[in-house]
């Protein structure tokens, strides 16, 4: 059964740094790391990142009982956790500064809502193609794309969501299946064992256990 974890206490570490000909000392702005960099900080870190939003508020919210959302830019991706959902829609360019912390095993930013700046400039994100034994600690973040074959039963979870196991022959993998407003945001239940699928998603972790959670239903595509 999945479980919520709370959001673990995180102590705070302050970065003071004069960045020459970029940001003046005594700026209350703080320098964007990129997504990368900040992943790469000690938990507790405080890091600002700019990308494009590829989960929407609140999407996972049935499991991870926050508000929070995904954004990516050209180095990597990461899970923003909030406990107040913006107005953000999917795509839209955002500067968000917040503390490196683990929810539940995977890297997340904590931050709050008034912490988030919409920028200028829309650009989609397309997902990254793997293999679904790829999905692991190294796309963690990534808006990403498997296909294979329904390889179980799909798996009641309820009230967090519902599982979905696929392998394309590399080695089975978990899809998660949050639900939004009463329903699941793919339609599970038209799945079956051996049936050829494509799903689009967050690559997150729960526990030890890597998995992709799409976003809408668009994000199945049966093959």
């Amino acid at each position: 059964m999945r479980r919520h974890l709370p959001t673990r206490h995180l102590a705070s570490i302050t970065v003071i740094t004069c960045l020459l000909a970029a940001t003046a000392c005594g700026s209350s702005e703080e320098a964007a790391l990129t997504v990368a960099e900040a992943r790469a900080l000690a938990e507790g870190s405080t890091a600002t990142v700019e990308g494009f939003v590829t989960v929407a508020p609140g999407t996972f919210n049935s499991a991870t009982e926050d508000q929070g959302f995904a954004l990516q830019d050209a180095t990597s991706g990461i899970y923003v956790s909030l406990p107040d959902a913006p107005d953000l829609e999917l795509d839209v360019r955002v500067r968000v500064t917040g503390k490196l912390g683990q929810v539940a095993q995977q890297t997340v930013l904590q931050a709050d809502a008034d912490s988030v700046t919409v920028l200028g400039g829309v650009g989609p994100i397309e997902p990254t193609d793997v293999t679904t034994a790829d999905v692991g600690e190294q796309v963690e973040g990534l808006l990403v794309r498997v296909s294979g074959s329904v390889t179980r039963a799909v798996e009641d979870d309820q009230p967090y969501g519902f599982k979905v196991y696929i392998d394309d022959g590399s080695g089975e993998t978990q899809v998660f299946v949050h639900i939004v407003d009463g329903q699941p945001v793919i339609d599970t239940a038209s799945l079956a064992v051996d049936q050829a699928i494509s799903v689009t998603g967050l690559a997150a972790q729960y526990e030890a256990t890597y998995e992709v959670a799409p976003r809408r239903a668009g994000d199945l595509v049966l093959q």
